[in-house]
């Protein structure tokens, strides 16, 4: 048992064609700050590239996490769903439909399937009835292609890999790169009688990174799930709370008692208006700072369609809006790290402040 288990029992283009040519590390480059990144809330704020530097690449990708390395990324986020044979594959759900072209192989038209994800029947093809061997003759496709047409000319060029692949390029670098694997969905595999967490904590373990101190963060939007892997690892570990609303004070300090992070969703720092504005802030990063809990920020993406209504430019959904002046907001509040699909961006807004 982990110590922290024990204590719980108890309580852009140029980039792009850097990457295609075939990308090298990033040269050496120190943490941001005061130090080593996560730890004290004077430090300027950590950028996590969300899924790679997927706003310019199809997500999940070696290529879009050499990309966000490229571009000068501290973390690179790879959220992991299991394989038929118990590897840990980096994709942002089990159905892989809408990030690969499994739909259109016929060899796997059999594949297709209805399982309840969460409580809700959901039909589509499953990383989990699927071998490594298997997955890896897939190729990755974007997922907002609308939105994203430079990424979606990409389409097909792409293989999937797991998260073992992803620590086998972090190893390669010459400065340090966190990853922060997102388990993704681990009641659906407790249904099933599989175990994210320990296929999590076996890898973990395997590669000597299980520490407090190892370059690895682990993060869920399942507090049990976090619980249960905190028995046998002492990375650092992050609750993802999605929604709009306050956090109560009562919350947040379980969440202090067994936590390192809670990484919220932008609208529970800046709320949204029924117009889709945003105004004042909330006060919930100092009450979780007061707290020793480091506050992590997600998503910030530069398209119209997500920024705040009083943030855009024009509108067309997929054209960008005044991205830096949103990141300039949370940075200004002392948040500790940002998720965005644009590390580039998210570096130079910090850069400028």
């Amino acid at each position: 048992m982990s110590r922290k288990g024990a204590l719980l029992r108890g309580t852009a283009a140029l980039f792009i064609a850097g990457v295609l040519i075939g990308l090298t590390a990033a040269p050496a480059a120190a943490w941001p700050g005061h130090g080593h990144p996560g730890h004290g809330h004077h430090d300027d704020p950590i950028v996590i590239a969300h899924r790679g530097a997927s706003g310019y690449l199809p997500e999940h990708t070696l290529e879009a996490y050499q990309l966000a390395v490229e571009q000068g990324a501290d973390v690179i986020e790879p959220d992991l769903v299991l394989t038929a044979d118990g590897e840990l594959l980096a994709r942002h759900e089990p159905v892989l439909d809408e990030t690969t072209d499994v739909a259109d192989r016929p060899e796997f038209a059999d594949r297709k399937t209805t399982k309840l994800v969460d409580g809700s029947p959901v039909t589509g093809f499953f990383a989990d009835d699927f071998t490594l061997a298997e997955l890896k003759t897939l190729r990755a496709e974007e997922r907002l292609p609308d939105l994203r047409p430079g990424s979606a000319a990409h389409d097909g060029e792409f293989s999937l890999v797991t998260y073992d692949e992803v620590l086998d390029y972090v190893a390669t670098l010459d400065r340090k790169v966190i990853t922060y694997p997102e388990m993704k969905h681990p009641a659906y595999y407790e249904e099933q009688g599989l175990s994210i967490e320990d296929a999590l904590a076996d890898l973990l373990e395997e590669r000597g990174l299980d520490r407090k101190r190892s370059p690895v963060w682990v993060q869920s939007f399942e507090y049990q799930s976090l619980l249960n892997i905190a028995e046998r690892v002492d990375n650092r570990i992050g609750l993802n709370i999605d929604g709009q609303g306050e956090i109560s004070d009562a919350d947040l300090d379980e969440y202090a008692s067994t936590l390192d992070t809670v990484s919220l969703n932008k609208n529970r720092i800046f709320p949204r208006d029924a117009s889709g504005a945003i105004g004042e802030p909330t006060d919930v990063v100092d009450r979780a700072h007061d707290r020793g809990l480091d506050v992590h920020v997600w998503t910030f993406r530069a398209e119209n369609t997500f920024l705040p209504a009083n943030l855009r430019t024009g509108d067309d959904p997929a054209a960008w809006g005044d991205i830096e002046a949103e990141f300039a907001l949370f940075y200004d509040l002392g948040v500790d790290a940002v998720f965005s699909d644009f590390p580039d961006l998210a570096i130079a807004a910090r850069s400028a402040c």
